[in-house]
């Protein structure tokens, strides 16, 4: 309150016009308690032929739930924020020591925001031990128009270790019409089993990515892709019955085995086909269904 006589000023407020054409703050410039950090690592260990966690570490928003398991041990992942924004971070760390049998999986698909300018980035690091069963099998990743993701996978794997990856991506909110998106995914992938690099891969993606995915030796019009690896003694021997799950499917495959190493590759217009395809697929490499939230 200014007294009679006094000399205060009362500032100008800005009018509509001057708040809508105020300019947009950088992304890139934003402070960090503006941005999403997300951590998760945890340690699978065998005692007495059972598995079990032992050490769990939860920050930001992800946080891993563990339904009743039905065989070795199941971990949940839950994203709280209910998606990923340009600027984001989440980093995972699974270790499954010698024995330990463990499968992670997703709540639901993860959804990638548009980004003004800074990238979401992903990065999960895996561990397995000698024995070790570890899984990797989120549903699907969905990148809206505009979405920007950078996402590492690396993992150390012993021999003697069975490990199934799997990442499946969906490219636009195609039940909403969305199927000519564009934006940034860089994928890469490093794999090494007994101590020798076994698998190595750098996609990306960038710019007007439906275009680029409509290109014959690109995707052919593709709008949602999946990539599954899976390391095992056995690996190789795996490849035709692979191929025989596979048969009929209604998305374009190819699986191929090599060193311990099986990979197969999908990818259609519908994720509903690569989808349809990976569940007898992952039925025939694990001996058991696919995860059940997954359904």
């Amino acid at each position: 309150m200014c007294a009679a006589g006094s000399r205060c000023r009362v500032a100008a407020q800005p009018n509509r016009a001057e708040l809508l054409n105020a300019p947009v703050p950088n992304p890139a410039h934003l402070p960090a308690h503006a941005r999403a950090r997300g951590e998760i690592r945890v340690s699978f260990d065998d005692t007495a032929g059972r598995t079990s966690v032992s050490r769990l570490h939860e920050a930001g928003g992800l946080r891993l739930r563990f339904p009743r398991p039905v065989d070795g041990c199941e971990a949940v992942l839950v994203n709280t924020g209910g998606g990923i924004a340009g600027g984001d971070a989440a980093r995972i760390r699974v270790t499954a020591g010698a024995g330990a049998e463990a499968l992670l999986t997703t709540q639901s698909a993860e959804k990638i925001y548009r980004a003004q300018n800074a990238p979401a980035r992903v990065s999960l690091s895996l561990a397995a031990g000698a024995g070790a069963r570890l899984e990797w099998l989120p549903q699907e990743t969905i990148l809206f128009d505009g979405a920007r993701l950078v996402r590492t996978l690396d993992l150390e794997a012993d021999a003697r270790a069975r490990v199934t990856l799997l990442e499946s991506t969906v490219f636009g909110r195609l039940a909403m019409g969305e199927t000519r998106i564009s934006g940034l995914l860089a994928d890469r992938w490093r794999l090494r089993r007994g101590g020798s690099l076994v698998f190595a891969e750098d996609l990306r993606l960038d710019g007007p990515i439906a275009d680029l995915l409509d290109r014959p030796a690109c995707g052919a019009g593709a709008r949602a892709t999946a990539l599954l690896v899976h390391l095992a003694p056995d690996a190789e021997a795996m490849l035709e019955p692979v191929r025989a799950a596979l048969d009929g499917a209604a998305c374009q495959h190819g699986a191929s085995a090599w060193n311990g190493v099986l990979a197969v590759r999908l990818l259609s217009p519908s994720p509903a086909a690569v989808r349809a395809a990976i569940v007898p697929l992952l039925a025939t490499l694990r001996g058991r269904p696919a995860p059940r939230v997954w359904q």
